[in-house]
């Protein structure tokens, strides 16, 4: 996975001994039917304004099919 701030970048690990905190947290919250690993980098997480880990989508999911969860929460 990486990971752009700005004109930073950044490659993380997201499976195994060394994987990020960011995503330890976030797939304690939200697991699929792979459990807690990360299949692919396209895996998406959705994220409320108060950080509580929402949803999880597949890698295949588009993000254009999650706009209605986003809009949800935006409200």
């Amino acid at each position: 996975i990486i990971i752009m701030f700005k004109e930073d970048i950044m490659e993380i690990e997201v499976n195994g001994k060394d994987t990020h905190p960011l995503y330890k947290f976030l797939k304690s919250k939200k697991s699929d039917i792979l459990g807690n690993k990360i299949k692919w980098n396209f895996t998406k997480f959705l994220v409320d304004k108060n950080g509580n880990v929402v949803s999880r989508f597949a890698p295949t999911t588009e993000p254009k099919d999650i706009e209605q969860h986003i809009l949800e929460l935006l409200k």
